[in-house]
């Protein structure tokens, strides 16, 4: 009967098999990734790039029109 009880392993030996498996699954996991040609890489940062300029001139162009009707406001109140 004494022979089928098991021993409980030391918390530190626990932690480090548990460090090691998260490790592997890590290796898998990044076996598993699809990387991006460079080809469709710069193209994303084209597209990227041009939204960013889109936005902005937008953004430029709302400020100019309200900054112009505070303007006019103050001018009209003065």
């Amino acid at each position: 009967m004494a022979e089928n009880v098991k021993k409980k392993e030391n918390g530190f030996v626990r932690f480090f098999k548990r460090v090691a498996k998260f490790f592997r699954d890590c290796k898998g996991e990044i076996k598993k990734i699809v990387w991006p040609t460079p080809k469709a890489t710069f193209k994303n940062t084209g597209v990227v790039l041009v939204t960013i300029l889109v936005v902005a001139l937008f953004v430029f162009l709302l400020d100019t029109v309200f900054m112009n009707l505070l303007g006019l406001v103050m001018n009209v109140a003065g």
